[in-house]
């Protein structure tokens, strides 16, 4: 260790770190703009410069990259060093006059107007960008020119292909000034965060899902820079547990067992090649799952009810019922999905519930199906006491409403009148579907599929497959809510367990101790073990 002085008190550094370093460690705050852990130091601002005396001299040094010495004595807070920040801000403020950021730094110094002459500027060129891109293993942009005339920019000043549209030298940019837009050609877009149904991004290393077992983040290998050009890594810097080795990879595990569950779940209908529905269309039009997550305390609104094109709270709702079911003329799903009626009369209550303006809800359906107990009470609740509407009639038109988001439907009344309606948003109650790879799971399994590839079963034996021991459980079996899931999950566990019991505890290895010595007559040797 190296001990050295700062601001008069002694302190201590390992061998290669700077005086940023050090003083940040022991809270002492030094000012910088172009200083980031994940990059090397680069001094190009100079905000961080301090007073150093090294025994014989006093010199003006940044602090970011001057490495730390034995009996340095280091001084953040003289007044020398103040002034000479104060004039490196008062310069960037006559580079930058309309940056937020500089205006709220020169504020902290005193200044308000600077002495020098100004220019339009929105880049201090603290090289962040540049840094962080070529770190990323591109070098898509870089500092060219000399002086006065230095500049950010990417090779013949056009849009290139070496950017990959990671957005690293954005999000480190202080000031705004870098534009992705102006660099790459690729697509600029987020990452759809699944959980959130796409409505709003999220990283490359993520945790799936609240409750995800185990709760541990994964990497999208799709995304990761590291995986696209072997560059970056930052992340095994800042991870204290040194957890992350990218150089893993996929790995098949074979395991000896006595019998297979199958609960593979099902997929949400997808209605984006549905024309009649526009969803894909019309950011107003959502799917059931999506106004889901919308409602939700912790999804992108944070359960404040806006619709997705403008985040207006609206004041009219209608949800689409037999979306991707009961349909056989645009994707051949002939079957009721079972809980559609009932999480849209649930969503419906609950958007009434969020919503802070009075909120007209109206539900599109041909067939009411609310079984399963109490459900029909929720229904007649739901339609005499909290208002909700319901009309029998299949929707066949969406429409927009000039540039203003909301969305006319057109429809047909059990009188036979031709009626339309315009509303802020629209929400379509889509169907279950089964697993993609249901065929090819069956097909490698050797076990039956019904007609519309859910797992076939008997009526009074609804989790027994046509191969003996080989169970299934959930929507797999057949669209289902929660409730029956857990019910089947239950009972395939139970009649797995009971297909074993004959062979329980054959595979158990006995724990093997080492052999016991006599230690009679011995010297006694002690050991005192702490935990920490």
């Amino acid at each position: 260790m190296i001990t050295f002085k700062l601001n008069g008190k002694e302190v201590q550094g390992e061998e290669g770190e700077y005086i940023l370093q050090v003083a940040e460690r022991y809270g002492v705050e030094i000012p910088t703009l172009c200083y980031h852990k994940a990059l090397g130091p680069a001094g190009m601002c100079r905000l961080c410069t301090v007073e150093v005396f090294n025994g014989r001299k006093t010199d003006f040094v940044t602090a970011c990259n001057y490495p730390i010495r034995e009996g340095l004595e280091v001084r953040t807070k003289t007044d020398a060093v103040l002034e000479g920040r104060k004039l490196i801000v008062e310069l960037l403020l006559a580079r930058c006059p309309n940056v937020p950021m500089v205006k709220k730094l020169a504020a902290t110094y005193g200044i308000n107007k600077p002495r020098f002459k100004k220019r339009d500027e929105d880049c201090i060129l603290c090289g962040l960008c540049v840094r962080i891109c070529e770190r990323m293993g591109n070098s898509a942009i870089s500092l060219i020119g000399r002086g006065v005339d230095m500049k950010v920019d990417t090779p013949f000043h056009l849009q290139t292909d070496l950017c990959m549209a990671c957005g690293a030298c954005a999000s480190v940019c202080p000031t705004g000034h870098i534009k992705l837009k102006d660099i790459t050609k690729h697509a600029i877009q987020p990452i759809p965060s699944e959980y959130d149904m796409g409505l709003i991004g999220r990283k490359p290393i993520y945790i799936p899902y609240p409750q995800a077992i185990p709760k541990v983040p994964a990497i999208d290998r799709t995304v990761c820079m590291h995986f696209k050009t072997g560059g970056c890594k930052i992340c095994t810097e800042f991870c204290s547990a040194q957890a992350i080795d990218h150089s893993q990879e996929d790995e098949t595990v074979e395991l000896n067992v006595g019998s297979i569950i199958l609960a593979p779940g099902f997929e949400p209908y997808d209605p984006s090649g549905d024309v009649t529905y526009q969803y894909s269309r019309f950011p107003n039009v959502v799917t059931s799952m999506e106004f889901e997550r919308i409602l939700s305390a912790s999804g992108p609104y944070e359960a404040h009810l806006v619709r997705p094109s403008d985040e207006k709270e609206p004041g009219k709702i209608a949800w689409l019922q037999c979306v991707g079911s009961r349909t056989i003329n645009t994707c051949d799903q002939g079957y009721c999905s079972a809980v559609c009626c009932m999480y849209a009369i649930k969503e419906a209550v609950i958007a009434k519930e969020h919503s802070v303006l009075p909120l007209d809800t109206a539900i599109f359906f041909m067939d009411m199906r609310t079984y399963g107990k109490d459900f029909e009470k929720y229904y007649n609740r739901a339609k005499d006491e909290i208002g909700v509407r319901f009309i029998r009639s299949k929707i066949h038109t969406i429409e927009p409403v000039g540039n203003t988001g909301d969305l006319k439907l057109v429809y047909v009344t059990e009188g036979g009148e031709k009626k339309e309606e315009v509303f802020d948003m629209v929400v379509l109650s889509i169907g279950l579907m089964p697993p993609a790879d249901a065929k090819d799971l069956a097909g490698r399994l050797d076990i039956e599929l019904d007609r519309h590839n859910f797992a076939a079963t008997r009526c009074l034996s609804p989790i027994e497959t046509s191969k003996p021991g080989i169970y299934v459980c959930g929507a797999f079996q057949g669209p289902k809510d929660i409730p029956g899931t857990v019910m089947e999950a239950s009972a395939a566990a139970n009649t797995a367990m009971g297909l074993l019991s004959t062979v329980r505890n054959s595979l158990v290895k006995k724990k093997e101790y080492p052999v016991e010595k006599e230690i009679v007559g011995e010297e006694p040797r002690i050991g005192v073990f702490v935990c920490h």
